[in-house]
């Protein structure tokens, strides 16, 4: 029983360290929660999983959707004129995400 007491003790302590590493949830993640999930899994067919890809990967992209440099109306229309911050937001809460197994698709 004391060693079940003492584990559950660590535990509590170590939460806040462990939610210390993850980033605050983004003010504009609604948006991109509507395709993407808002722990970047991938909410309808054909939208990317976010979840875990790398930060710096994710923030060139929203800014290229922004921008224009890539060139898919739907990103462009749903980034809209985003700050810098906010991209770089959103690309650390995704890329904080931890990556879920997909389920298998029914044939």
């Amino acid at each position: 029983m004391r060693t079940v007491l003492v584990a559950a003790l660590g535990l509590i302590c170590a939460l806040p360290a462990l939610a210390a590493d993850m980033p605050p949830k983004p003010v504009r993640l609604g948006l991109c929660a509507a395709c993407h999930g808002e722990t970047g899994m991938a909410q309808i067919p054909g939208a990317p999983n976010l979840a875990g890809q790398r930060l710096d990967y994710l923030r060139k992209a929203l800014k290229d959707y922004r921008d224009g440099s890539r060139n898919v109306p739907l990103m462009r229309a749903a980034i809209g004129p985003v700050s810098d911050a906010d991209l770089d937001q959103l690309a650390r809460w995704y890329s904080a995400q931890t990556p879920q197994p997909q389920a298998a698709a029914q044939p």
